[in-house]
């Protein structure tokens, strides 16, 4: 056997060797996951609005971060998919344009409960407040949890406020004015009437049929 036989090369090492092998590994998953993220992120950045989208209202965004706290995303996905028995039932499928203002987001896949990307108008904020309280009076085979403490809870202005400065800080376009009328906007109201208000303010600028 000559010389060149008995010694092994470079990619034979490295093979060999589970620890250097798992360092390149490491190195190629990494350079191929940035070359694929950050492209996406700046996407994203570059993603407008759809005609009529703004930040949330004081009332409407307190409602959002009271879904978000009581886990609603666990059980509804607020996202539509391009499949025909998708869009007959809720709508038109779900664009990112209409959730630039989302922090976080509320696309999923998690469908315990119905989707809620298109639940806006579609009941009335009377039914919701029943739902709310206690699904089975309107759902009867509902599994969903009941939320009465949400007509007792009254909505924190200070702290509506205070979301809203952070959210300007990101990017969001709130004004000094509205953020400034926050607490009044919100004053006297419950958590239910928030949740109420944010439920029914989705789906309303999307697009309408397929």
């Amino acid at each position: 056997m000559s010389q060149d036989q008995k010694t092994p090369n470079a990619h034979e090492k490295i093979e060999k060797n589970v620890g250097l092998l798992a360092v390149f590994i490491a190195v190629a998953v990494s350079f191929g996951g940035l070359a694929e993220i950050v492209p996406l992120m700046y996407q994203a950045e570059a993603v407008q609005p759809l005609p009529g989208v703004k930040p949330y209202p004081a009332l409407e965004l307190a409602g959002r971060d009271i879904y978000v706290r009581e886990g609603c995303y666990n059980c509804h996905s607020q996202m539509v998919r391009t499949l025909r028995f998708e869009t007959e039932r809720y709508g038109h499928y779900s664009l990112a344009g209409e959730s630039v203002y989302d922090r976080p987001f509320q696309w999923g896949s998690k469908r315990t409960g119905p989707d809620l990307a298109r639940v806006g108008g579609r009941y009335s904020d009377a039914w919701h407040r029943v739902h709310l309280n206690d699904p089975r009076d309107v759902v009867p085979e509902s599994n969903m949890p009941s939320f009465p403490w949400l007509s007792k809870n009254a909505v924190d202005g200070d702290t509506v406020q205070s979301h809203m400065r952070a959210l300007k800080r990101l990017g969001d376009p709130y004004t000094d004015a509205e953020i400034a009328a926050a607490p009044a906007a919100v004053d006297g109201k419950t958590e239910m009437d928030a949740v109420v208000a944010y439920l029914q303010g989705l789906g309303r600028h999307a697009p309408r049929g397929e």
